[in-house]
């Protein structure tokens, strides 16, 4: 797009607003003149009249009062009628000449925020319009602007370390079926052992991307999103339930554990509190050492509902706890764990906000990690 067609629109505003000030002013300039032109022929009018057929010498010519009067009143209409045109004339000008001007000025910002809008794509946005030479309105629309500007920023690079990151862990498992394919295919000796082989590989790796869209999906379904389903949820009950699925796992490890559940009510969508349970539970499963320990507390309260899991682990940086609450961190490493997708601690927390709660992590003396979810008690 040309810059002439960006500077029309600005252009077009500053002649309206010219053209308004003109009309304004050309308006009541004519009123004024009207106005004047009225009195001046009134204030002649009031002037005492002489008897009628009363004759006055002017120049040496004998001339009827009355007519010289009416001749006096027109005369004074006259002269003010051709200064007034001449003062109408010279304010209407200059009226258009400093609208023009100054209305250049005043709009000199929204050029300034429409140019930067135009110039503007996903590769430039880090472009701001800074301030500007302007108060009040202007300079809260550029401020508001360059916010804006700032959170899409914000969410496009997301966005990108998002997908890079997705490509990354759907990569892996496909290379890793396409290296057996390839390997047992070119094996022209391949037994039926070495075919179960493959098949158990391939299996796995298939699981493994089938777990990673599953979790994609339940992530993009919850991020952002309001809740489709709200009913009464005791937490205790979420977590008996999500520990059956992994209480085998952690016998196998020799793991530890220590539940204190109490009821503890919170109203939203069943599935996705379960999901955060789940997560939770997982996670220190999966994240722990063999034979250590996990401790689970549900804790109702007057305003929250209470859920912390506790657990033994590997040491966790305390200015990394952040990041594992984003998408394929995994204590702080990104992609570096042999099991799960590094969504799970992401999941919890946009499952936690879209219910209005609160998440917190923190690292255990000695290794491990906590976790405390609240939401909001039901009443």
């Amino acid at each position: 797009m040309s810059s002439r067609s960006a500077r029309t629109p600005v252009r077009s505003l500053r002649a309206r607003i010219t053209l308004l000030a003109t009309g304004l002013a050309a308006g009541v300039s004519l009123v004024l003149l009207w106005l004047a032109w009225t009195l001046v022929g009134d204030a002649v009018s009031a002037v005492p009249q002489m008897p009628p057929g009363t004759v006055v010498r002017v120049d040496g010519v004998d001339v009827d009062a009355a007519a010289l009067a009416a001749h006096l009143r027109d005369h004074a209409r006259d002269k003010m009628l051709l200064a007034g045109s001449i003062a109408f004339c010279c304010v209407v000008l200059a009226t258009a000449v400093l609208a023009w001007t100054f209305t250049s000025r005043v709009l000199r910002p929204l050029r300034d925020i429409t140019g930067t809008a135009r110039r503007l794509s996903v590769e430039s946005l880090g472009e701001r319009i800074g301030e500007v030479d302007a108060r009040g309105e202007l300079a809260e629309l550029a401020q508001t602007f360059d916010a804006m500007l700032d959170r899409l920023q914000a969410a496009f690079e997301a966005q990108r370390h998002f997908v890079a990151n997705a490509s990354h862990e759907l990569r892996t498992p496909l290379s890793v079926i396409r290296t057996e394919l390839d390997v047992t295919l070119a094996d022209e000796q391949a037994d039926t052992d070495e075919l179960r082989r493959m098949a158990g590989v391939v299996r796995d790796a298939t699981e493994r991307a089938s777990q990673l869209v599953g979790s994609l999906l339940l992530l993009a379904r919850t991020d952002g999103a309001g809740l489709v389903v709200s009913e009464p949820v005791d937490l205790a009950v979420l977590v008996d339930s999500a520990w059956r699925a992994v209480a085998g796992e952690a016998d196998q490890r020799g793991l530890k554990t220590t539940f204190t559940t109490e009821p503890a009510w919170t109203t939203g969508d069943p599935a996705l509190l379960e999901r955060i349970a789940g997560n939770l539970l997982e996670n220190a499963v999966r994240h722990n050492v063999d034979g250590g320990w996990i401790e689970v507390t549900t804790q109702p309260g007057d305003r929250w509902s209470t859920l912390r899991v506790r657990s033994s682990g590997g040491l966790v940086d305390p200015a990394a706890v952040g990041e594992l609450f984003e998408p394929f961190r995994r204590a702080g490493v990104a992609r570096t764990a042999r099991h799960g997708a590094g969504l799970g601690l992401s999941i919890v927390r946009a499952a936690v906000e879209a219910h209005d709660g609160l998440v917190q992590a923190e690292p255990v003396v000695g290794g491990g990690l906590a976790v405390t979810v609240r939401l909001p008690a039901a009443r």
